[in-house]
């Protein structure tokens, strides 16, 4: 047999990212089995790295090192050098990057990790220069530590296993432990709270998470950047949606003007930011100073699923355009960028075009007078995006808005409608002159948990924005991941499809949010066959990764390869914590499959974490949300009407304009046939007995589509406006008649 550590063997993976170093004169493997025992019968310590293939300082690292032919003969010699691609990857990037994290005080990308041959740490970091002082602060060189180990290995033996072992310990205390009893129950189950309730609280006390909302809201505000929106009082700044659905959410609800503020200044800020692309639509990974004006430049899929989320929210609550404006660029950017020809969406942009971070999108005065034929439509472009030649970013401009339309107005004297009508023949202009440069690479794996996300985001912009063509690209999406990355027999799923080539088992994130995406296309378009998606989904979750004893969700399957511990996905970090995902959605799906469990698993692990959410809400705002959700509970808008889920029917139009303009942040919409005859087949496909409460007795009546609303077991009386059924709430009509029954008792 071949040796393995012979050669570089990246050559024969399909993953982009690995593929980037497959030509490296470092013999780089696979994180595989092959590679595995090769350290443990060699008896050599494993350099780790991590990243992925739009990471700009992973390009910057592979260039001072590992292209460096004396960095390739250390790591050859007295390593095993393994590459990861953490989007392909995501439990071992949470086990390592948490212990980075823990000993360093930060994380990111590339992260660097060295291992004994058991995948125990004993040393890491992120980017490290080649050697020590050529490049940021004080960071060792990435030569001089390769040596020192290379070396300490024979004659620190035993120093580095004991650090080894004392990391790993606390990796899996922090990862893998739950602090449930042994006994059975979360510890205090049922009885917690905020605000001071204690495990001796009486037993009839709400269940923990009624109030946790207003405590995440104050943590979001308390960490607001007043002047320039955004989380944090400097840079880097992410857009962390979660955190401003929370403060949309605690406004709804209380009114509480602060939290609404907080929320549509950041989303202004972002808006107007260089983060945004002001030219072709989407959002860049993050900005790197205060003010959102200079950003990351790479793109990836989930922040372009999930911000325009959160704008779509704020545009119900507030009326406002622009903010459905920044959500159908961003979808069609997404559609002109990121599309697989067959419905599925790619992963990410890459930083860099032609070796220069930015490139792509950046601009001088010249280059937009060059692209600009007319010279008053440039100059108030120029304006409006701060367009100069001294620039804001290593001597051009990234774009960001200086200017008011207002102002612009003013200044040249015309009406604030010639000043739009100027900017938008720039924009064209900028774009069609911008598509003629050399474009950043495109990662072009398909994720079932990003798509998940994209797919959600997508059917709901559909409903929202009253375009069909983005719920059939959520429906095309979820048609391809199906059809490529879905076992139906096994009903399993994997995670990554690229070019044929199918990879990997499914972790919690690709079933939580790729269950959440179905749900949400089924609530956009009343089809059936995405409900049973998202329920088959649901019911793996259960199977899979929920684990009774430990009264938790664990991000690997229980049949999945043993790591040196098992990571839980707990907070919300570049996307949304997969557990918390996870609860909210089969508390909801609960409503559909009430025999499957769903809503016990969510309240066993949303007590097992209470204190963990109690004690740092900012930090776990899915799970808080599920929390939240599971004490106050939800609305529920069941809809009974002839032709629901048929392609040339879909939602009634009225239900769908009502919907389109009501903020439901909690809310559940569960169309239904007209009749329980019509219902049969649903039932069939969702493999139940008999219809659950949701949709019970809930027929059309007076031969019209009708509409039912329940908050926590009270309902409205059948109605044939959604308007009115809310208003009977408003009225104080409502009386407690149970699940599954109307008001007037029939």
């Amino acid at each position: 047999m071949d040796d393995p550590l012979a050669r570089n063997r990246l050559d024969e993976e399909e993953s982009p990212y690995l593929r980037q170093h497959a030509d490296n004169p470092v013999h780089w493997q696979p994180w595989d089995e092959a590679a595995l025992a090769a350290a443990r019968e060699r008896d050599r310590p494993i350099f780790l790295s991590v990243g992925y293939s739009a990471c700009h300082w992973c390009h910057v690292m592979a260039e001072e090192s590992f292209e460096d032919e004396a960095v390739a003969a250390v790591l050859n010699d007295y390593f095993v050098p393994i590459k990861v691609d953490r989007e392909e990857r995501p439990d071992l990037d949470r086990v390592y990057q948490t212990i980075c994290q823990r000993v360093t005080g930060g994380g990111g990308w590339p992260l660097s990790v060295w291992l004994t041959p058991e995948g125990e740490p004993f040393y890491v970091g992120t980017y490290f220069p080649k050697r020590e002082g050529d490049r940021r602060g004080n960071a060792p060189g990435f030569l001089d530590v390769c040596e020192s180990f290379a070396q300490a290995w024979e004659r620190d033996r035993e120093e580095i296993e004991n650090r080894a072992s004392q990391w790993t310990d606390a990796l899996r205390d922090q990862l893998e432990t739950t602090g449930k009893s042994t006994s059975g129950g979360a510890p205090d189950a049922g009885m917690g709270g905020v605000g001071g309730e204690s495990a001796d609280s009486d037993a009839d006390a709400a269940p923990f998470g009624a109030e946790i909302l207003g405590s995440v809201a104050k943590s979001a505000l308390r960490a607001t950047d007043r002047e320039h929106g955004g989380f944090g009082s400097g840079g880097p700044k992410f857009p962390q949606p979660w955190r401003i659905d929370a403060l949309l959410r605690a406004y709804a609800r209380s009114g509480t003007e602060e939290a609404r503020s907080a929320a549509t200044q950041t989303l202004d800020a972002m808006a107007a930011g260089g983060v945004y692309d002001h030219v072709g639509g989407g959002f860049h990974r993050y900005a790197t100073d205060r003010e959102w004006t200079v950003p990351h430049f790479e793109k990836m899929l989930y922040d372009n699923a999930e911000i325009p989320r959160v704008y779509l929210s704020a545009y119900q609550l507030t009326g406002k355009d622009a903010y459905a404006t920044i959500a159908r660029e961003t979808f069609d950017f997404l559609e002109r960028e990121f599309r697989h020809a067959e419905g599925g969406f790619f992963s990410t942009l890459d930083a860099r075009s032609e070796g220069e971070e930015g490139k792509f999108y950046v601009w001088t005065p010249a280059k937009v007078e060059a692209a600009v034929d007319d010279e008053l439509t440039a100059g108030i472009a120029m304006e409006r995006f701060g367009i100069t030649e001294g620039g804001n970013f290593e001597g051009s401009t990234v774009l960001a808005v200086q200017r008011s339309i207002p102002d612009l107005a003013a200044e040249y004297d015309r009406p604030e409608s010639e000043i739009i009508a100027h900017l938008d023949d720039a924009r064209a202009a900028l774009f069609e002159a911008r598509s003629e440069r050399v474009r950043p690479a495109r990662d072009e794996k398909i994720l079932a948990s990003w798509n998940g996300l994209a797919i959600g985001s997508l059917a709901r912009g559909g409903l929202i924005l009253g375009d069909d063509h983005y719920t059939d690209l959520a429906a095309d999406a979820l048609d391809f991941v199906r059809e490529h990355l879905w076992d139906p027999e096994k009903t399993r799923l994997a995670r990554r499809y690229k070019d044929g080539d199918v990879k990997g088992q499914g972790y919690l994130d690709d079933y939580a949010f790729l269950a959440r995406g179905a749900f949400d296309l089924h609530q956009a378009t009343g089809d059936v066959a995405h409900l049973a998606f998202a329920v088959d989904l649901a019911r793996a979750i259960v199977e899979a990764f929920y684990d009774a004893d430990s009264g938790t969700f664990y991000l690997t399957p229980a049949d999945g390869e043993s790591l040196v511990t098992c990571p839980q996905d707990l907070r919300d970090q570049t996307t949304p914590a997969s557990a918390g995902v996870a609860a909210s959605l089969l508390f909801d799906l609960d409503a559909f499959a009430p025999e499957a469990g769903l809503a016990a698993a969510v309240g066993d692990v949303v007590d097992t974490h209470r204190d963990t959410i109690r004690g740092r809400p900012l930090e776990h705002v899915s799970l808080a949300l599920a929390a939240d959700k599971r004490a106050r509970g939800g609305t529920e808008v069941v809809i009974a009407a002839s032709g629901v889920g048929e392609a040339s029917a879909g939602l009634p139009e009225a239900f769908r304009s009502s919907l389109a303009s009501t903020y439901l942040p909690d809310g559940i919409v569960a169309p239904r046939p007209a009749t329980d005859d019509g219902l049969a087949e649903w039932l069939d496909l969702l493999s139940l007995d008999a219809a659950p409460p949701i949709w019970k007795g809930r027929t059309e009546r007076d031969g019209e589509p009708t509409v039912y609303v329940c908050e926590d077991r009270v309902c409205s009386p059948p109605a044939h406006d959604l308007a009115e059924a809310f208003g009977w709430f408003d009225d104080g009509q409502a009386s407690d008649v149970g699940a599954g029954t109307d008001a007037d008792g029939s």
